[in-house]
């Protein structure tokens, strides 16, 4: 199943106003645009027209100490500038105000019969597939990171050894062009250095490890 990993759809984990249901993550709020309280929108949806209706509402993932923690956000309407989306939201009425939604993430709640938007997964589809390269398993999605700039799967490699390592994937379509939750699989085209750092700080911690008895050279 080929994939464009721009973006996932997700539970939220953090910082976002309670809801009883799943949430989607669609977008993140950028940047003030002019003084009336407007903000570039950036989408992490593949379906703007019908996440984006005047009236939707949002809940917030913002910082504890944001005067926004807690609390949700109604959309007026949304216009589009230069080929940017910009939105305008009740109670944001001067830049002011729009400048403390800053990186805030845009969630919604996932209607039951709604069908699924494309290349997009759910934290606990992705949460356990087995991570390849170039055809062969080198570990397993254990954590999924939603952060302001992207997503990172958390990958845990070197799984022989206790505890493993862990190492984190920027999920985007460059890195990890395919998952196939059928075959409970990710493929990954990591650039150099992305694991092999990990192996060689591996190498280096077993060839600085004292010989045994049976490495003696025979007399």
């Amino acid at each position: 199943m080929a994939a464009v990993c721009v973006s996932t759809s997700s539970t939220p984990t953090t910082d976002v106003a309670d809801s009883p249901g799943t949430q989607l993550r669609v977008g993140r709020l950028t940047k003030a645009h002019g003084l009336k309280g407007a903000i570039k929108l950036e989408l992490y949806t593949d379906d703007p027209e019908r996440r984006f209706v005047p009236g939707a509402v949002f809940s917030l993932q913002v910082p504890k100490d944001s005067p926004w923690h807690g609390r949700h956000l109604t959309l007026r309407e949304v216009r589009w500038y230069n080929g940017q989306p910009v939105g305008f939201f009740e109670g944001v009425d001067d830049r002011t105000a729009a400048e403390t939604l800053l990186k805030a993430i845009l969630w919604v709640d996932q209607v039951d019969d709604e069908d699924p938007e494309d290349d997009a997964w759910y934290d606990h589809q992705l949460i356990g597939l087995a991570v390849l390269r170039d055809g062969g398993r080198i570990g397993e999605v254990v954590h999924v990171e939603h952060l302001p700039a992207q997503d990172l799967l958390i990958v845990r490699v070197d799984e022989e050894r206790p505890g493993g390592r862990d190492v984190m994937v920027p999920f985007v379509s460059a890195i990890v062009p395919e998952v196939d939750l059928a075959a409970g699989t990710l493929t990954v085209t990591p650039p150099a250095g992305l694991f092999e750092e990990l192996a060689e700080s591996a190498s280096a911690d077993n060839a600085a490890a004292p010989a045994g008895d049976g490495d003696a050279p025979a007399e």
